[in-house]
């Protein structure tokens, strides 16, 4: 429009343009119809975008399939005989749930999930789910939860799994299935854990984008694909639609979402008043993705090719799913009455076609054809990653259950149902062998055209999928001799640095070692400089699949924010979800691509178990490796963050996962010890565990290392400072006073050695400081020593390595960290009756270290006072002398009350 004109002018001008347009748009639609018409106006609006002019609607498109009929290209596979292998999946699956639940009622299981995924997954599995074996990398494939009975039957067929263990369905003990994906539970099956809905699709995100990873380094040379088969329910967890615009924005092209769009959740209409799909489709078209919707089934081509006034797509857009769920469960006389009974126009589109047409106009995911056009169209997308939105009937062929809301408890179906699941899937099996409790498992003869059809395609498809394949030799890790190790300590030792630091030297050396280095994969969520983690930007740069397109504003400094296209540092941004995503896929690579990878995920302590503590304990079911840093952790280390920063229990919170061993280490020498230690456990002895270190960023001198040290530092605690040879004092009875066992960990140690220090010189007491080094490591070998001895009542009793360090030193015990007292308190049945149990408890507070550490009563003048406290329960000193002393160290009894005990 030129300028120069009036507002007047402008507006009539605008007007007569959109009246000439909207005529120009009439007479398209009259000239192509309203499906050819549409491409063109989308080229207009691609043209428009071109000269930074889009409308940007905000809209998606209408509701029918991506891929017309005429573009659809021919199947490719032999129809008939998959219909018949699909057939006997969806047979097998129900059996094994319903049997299963007819031996041991509610025992469980999932009927209706896999009942409307069947086609989904068969298509995959004969056509695009590549097997370990295939010479451009096997697929890793994330399975919807609630789905896996298909799974197992299909491998049921294939040959993988016998009849015994699909009778034994979710009675593991009896050698039996596993509920859900659990690679724990079934390492050579199982690859992702994905039933804790939204964390498979998040998890497949950092997985495509680490198969990327790997490739830009040299280390594999097919990353494969990764297809994520998720439902549309679980779409609305957070972490399911957390990655989308990383997938877009580094072109994950080797990613396929495929959405199992049954329109029903747990309990009821995912949208009951909207419509899901068109709802996914501008989420995930907006984010920059690649989206193909498989909306009706082929019976419909023709009515829409019929369709040219437009009206059917009219009605299909209007009508919600809540009425598609109810016609759908009415089956084809509801879908005449409700739907094409709404318009003449509609009914008139029936007009010279059968009962039969209308019997087959169903939902688009149960059709075949229509599911392997959308598959081989996202598997050849170039460039972003691809989602199909496939419609389902949730509880599809189950009958009386078939798009109920109440379908997804079902469970067990009677003998009515079975009969007629049995009828509409065509199978011969007799009614005879339906009478009794057990269903009858079936799939075709060895040498059938079915079971030569189902060993070609996986055969042609590189092999079995699901499969984990851990593998040593090139998965196995040259690991560091000890010099490394050694040199980094000596490297800190006698100069000021916080264990932080300490640990971020360590990973410098590691990182230049020839055949280990390029294993490290440092992890973290857009806090390196907080951690002093920047010093490894220039060396190992920051993974960008396209490189540094820009100068960085601190170009030519020391430490310059450097990106690269091989670079080895993932630096996730501000999401914790997606580190620990990435913390997956890398400490699961040996297992998916024979390739062992060291991840060191560094991260806000407070935020890692309390925030992501599903994603951990996946991390554990998929039998992830690696160390989890939980940097400026404790309640006092960290000061001025204050109540929602300040972590004083994430040791508590992993001290109830499995396969974490937790570490709250005081001084350098202990973190290389630790980190030492973890990787000769998980690539020596080769076990599947995680390292949970917290490192603090509380500045001191480094200790030199103790001598034989090490050993207590892996097993929880060592003797750091035992007491002196000097005479002790002695009670007015003439007995000398018991030395006081102080037990810290953490930065609270050098208040327990300050607090040795004024007992000995200021009260004449002796005490011996013991470094914890893990709460958690000590607690486990407690239980585990007493379990030991309840199985072996005969024989020498095992001692703890609690009570085999503490045993022959008589004395009370302290014992205090700068977590929640709760963390000593499990050690509480093995310290003996005389203990005072310290720690930070209630939120955290904005101040120094010292004033912290006195609000909560964990500096050195509290352990004073309790050690004080210890001897009352032994009878050494009475509590008038306790009183006298609290009152000479300055602590009155209302002196700062933590929250826990004003609440109390």
């Amino acid at each position: 429009m030129k300028t120069g004109h009036t507002a007047t002018e402008r507006q009539r001008l605008r007007e007569k343009l959109t009246e000439d347009w909207t005529r120009s748009t009439d007479e398209l639609i009259e000239l192509l119809g309203p499906r050819q018409a549409r491409r063109v106006l989308l080229e207009v609006r691609h043209r428009a975008a071109e000269l930074d002019a889009d409308p940007d609607l905000g809209c998606g498109t209408p509701y029918v399939n991506t891929i017309g009929a005429h573009e659809q290209p021919t199947f490719a596979g032999d129809e008939a005989l998959e219909d018949r292998l699909e057939a006997w999946v969806r047979w097998n699956a129900m059996a094994m749930v319903v049997g299963a639940n007819r031996r041991l009622p509610g025992i469980g299981g999932h009927l209706s999930t896999h009942a409307s995924a069947a086609t989904l997954f068969e298509v995959g599995f004969n056509h695009f789910f590549r097997g370990k074996d295939h010479p451009e990398g096997g697929d890793q494939v994330y399975f919807q939860g609630h789905a896996s009975p298909g799974v197992y039957a299909r491998a049921y067929l294939e040959g993988r799994l016998d009849e015994g263990r699909l009778l034994a369905f979710r009675r593991e003990l009896e050698g039996g299935l596993s509920s859900y994906p659990h690679p724990w539970s079934m390492p050579g099956f199982w690859e992702f854990p994905t039933v804790s809905m939204g964390l498979g699709a998040l998890c497949a995100v950092h997985q495509a984008r680490f198969d990327h990873y790997l490739e830009a380094r040299g280390l594999v040379d097919h990353g494969g694909r990764v297809w994520a088969l998720l439902g549309d329910g679980e779409m609305d967890e957070p972490e399911a639609t957390a990655g989308l615009s990383l997938a877009a924005r580094e072109g994950l092209d080797n990613l396929v979402f495929v959405v199992n769009c049954n329109l029903q959740r747990l309990d009821g209409p995912v949208r009951g008043n909207g419509k899901i799909l068109q709802e996914l489709e501008r989420r995930f078209s907006g984010a920059g993705w690649h989206v193909i919707k498989v909306v009706w089934s082929s019976a419909w081509d023709p009515l829409l090719d019929d369709d040219h006034d437009g009206v059917l797509l009219r009605h299909m857009e209007r009508t919600c799913d809540g009425d598609w769920q109810r016609i759908a469960a009415g089956g084809p006389d509801a879908l005449r009455r409700e739907f094409f009974g709404q318009a003449p126009e509609l009914e008139a589109l029936l007009d010279g076609r059968d009962e039969a047409v209308l019997a087959r106009l169903g939902f688009g995911g149960h059709d075949r054809r229509k599911v392997q056009a959308a598959l081989a169209q996202a598997e050849r997308q170039e460039g972003r990653p691809t989602v199909v939105l496939a419609k389902t009937v949730k509880g599809h062929l189950l009958g009386s259950h078939e798009a109920r809301n109440d379908t997804h408890k079902a469970k067990v179906l009677d003998h009515e149902e079975v009969m007629e699941l049995r009828d509409r899937l065509g199978l011969p099996i007799s009614d005879g062998d339906l009478a009794g409790d057990r269903l009858p498992f079936r799939r075709p003869a060895p040498d059938s055209p079915e079971a030569r059809y189902l060993r070609e395609r996986r055969e042609e498809l590189g092999g079995p999928v699901p499969e984990r394949r851990p593998r040593r030799g090139r998965a196995s890790l040259t690991l560091p001799n000890g010099d490394v190790f050694e040199e980094a300590i000596d490297n800190f030792t006698g100069k000021e640095a916080t264990t932080t630091v300490c640990l971020v030297r360590l990973l410098g050396g590691l990182g230049r070692l020839d055949g280990f280095g390029e294993r490290l994969v440092p992890i973290v969520p857009d806090e390196a400089r907080t951690f002093g983690i920047e010093a490894l930007f220039p060396r190992l740069g920051i993974y960008a699949p396209g490189g540094q397109r820009y100068r960085p504003v601190d170009a030519g400094t020391l430490l310059s924010y450097e990106e690269r296209a091989d670079g080895q540092i993932l630096e996730e941004g501000i999401t914790e979800a997606g580190a620990m995503a990435s913390t997956i896929a890398a400490g699961t690579a040996h297992a998916n691509h024979g390739v062992a990878m060291v991840p060191f995920w560094f991260f806000y302590s407070m935020f890692g178990f309390q925030r992501v503590g599903d994603l951990i304990w996946a991390a554990q079911d998929a039998r992830a490796r690696g160390f989890l840093i939980g940097a400026t952790a404790g309640r006092t280390t960290l000061n001025g963050e204050g109540l929602q920063h300040q972590d004083g229990h994430s040791h508590l919170l992993s001290l109830a996962h499995p396969a974490v061993r937790s570490f709250d280490p005081a001084f350098g020498y202990e973190v290389v010890t630790i980190v030492r230690h973890g990787l000769h456990r998980m690539h020596e002895l080769d076990r599947d565990e995680l390292f949970y270190v917290t490192v603090h960023n509380e500045p001191f001198v480094q200790p030199p290392m103790p001598v034989g040290c090490e050993e207590g530092v892996v097993r929880g605690m060592y003797l750091l400072c035992g007491p002196s040879e000097a005479p002790r004092e002695r009670d007015t009875r003439g007995r000398e006073f018991p030395v006081v066992q102080l037990l810290a960990s953490g930065p609270i140690v050098r208040q327990a050695l300050s607090a040795q220090e004024r007992l000995r010189t200021e009260h004449g007491l002796e005490a011996a400081v013991w470094s914890v080094t893990s709460w958690q490591e000590l607690h486990r070998d407690a239980l585990a020593t007493a379990r030991w001895n309840r199985r072996h009542p005969v024989g020498e009793r095992r001692l703890p390595w609690l009570q085999r360090c503490l045993g022959s030193r008589p004395g009370p015990v302290v014992a205090v960290s700068d977590f929640t007292a709760a963390l000593p308190a499990t050690l509480g049945p093995w310290l003996g009756p005389d203990q005072v149990l310290l720690g930070a408890d209630g939120f955290g507070r904005s101040d120094g270290r010292a004033a912290l550490r006195d609000y909560f009563g964990i500096d050195s003048t509290h352990l004073v006072a309790a050690a004080h406290e210890a001897l009352v329960g032994t009878g050494r000193i009475g509590a008038g002398e306790l009183r006298k002393v609290r009152e000479a160290l300055g602590l009155s009894p209302g002196l700062h009350a933590p929250p826990a005990e004003e609440t109390t």
